[in-house]
This record gives structure tokens, sequence and C-alpha cells, in this order.
């Protein structure tokens, strides 16, 4: 398992509110509440993505017609790219020059997103175009 930095074009960071992950821009004392993405590798470039050291992971759901993003308290660890079940855990990334954006595995299409507004929920668009998202992300390993 690997520590990720990640912060979006806009320099919003990841941080948690209420149990639901958020990004924001954090100055000052809060900038110890930064969320670092913790990564599994499972392929070249797919990935299970998680936060708390590994222990609430992000997974696309699909519920009727909604397609969401939610924090689910699994181990990171414990997933594994052989079970159908994980799979909502699964991310593809794709790297385009400085960034990178994140795609369900279990749902082709929907990109993991922050809205154009600070301290909105970290979520998944179906368009990545869409001018009121911002689907690229700067990931960065932790040294």
């Amino acid at each position: 398992m690997q520590a990720f930095r990640i912060w979006d074009v806009n320099q919003k960071t990841f941080y948690l509110r209420n149990n639901q992950l958020v990004a924001g821009y954090l100055q000052g004392p809060s900038t110890k509440l930064e969320e670092k993405l913790n990564v599994v590798p499972i392929e070249s470039h797919a990935m299970f993505l998680g936060i708390h050291g590994g222990k609430l992971c992000l997974a696309c759901v699909k519920s009727g017609d909604e397609t969401r993003l939610q924090l689910e308290a699994v181990n990171i660890t414990d997933l594994s790219k052989n079970k159908e079940q994980d799979k909502r855990f699964t991310f593809i990334r794709s790297d385009s020059g400085p960034t990178t954006s994140f795609e369900s595995a279990a749902c082709p299409g929907w990109f993991l997103c922050t809205a154009l507004e600070a301290d909105r929920p970290v979520s998944l668009t179906n368009t990545p175009e869409e001018a009121m998202l911002v689907t690229k992300f700067y990931f960065q390993m932790e040294r």
C-alpha cells in the first residue's frame, strides 16, 4: 500500500467532513485534515483507492438510475482483483501530461470529480467535459 497526495487542478485537497469525502482549500492548522489516498495497485493502471490508512475505501455504487461514490469501511488490503464484488472499489488511472483522472472499473464512463465550489463532496460524473466539474487531479506519491 502506498500513500499519495491528491489535489484537483484548482488546488482543492480532499478531507473528511461528517464521514463524507469533500474537496476544499485547507490552510493553516486545517492543512492537517488533508486526506492522503492509500493506493493498492492491482494491474498496470488499475488500483484500489482508500483513506484513513486504507480502512475506508472509495467505491462506485449503482442504485437504480443513480451512480454515486461512497466510502465503505473495508480494509484495502483485504480486497482482491479476482473478486467480482470488489470491482466497485477498482479505479483506472489515466495520465494526461501532469494530471491524472480516475475512471470507475465497475461503472465505465464514470470519473472521480470535484465541484468548482470548495467544500463540496467528491463524487462521480459521466460527463467529464462538463465545465462545472473537475476530473483532473495532481497525484503525487508521498516521500
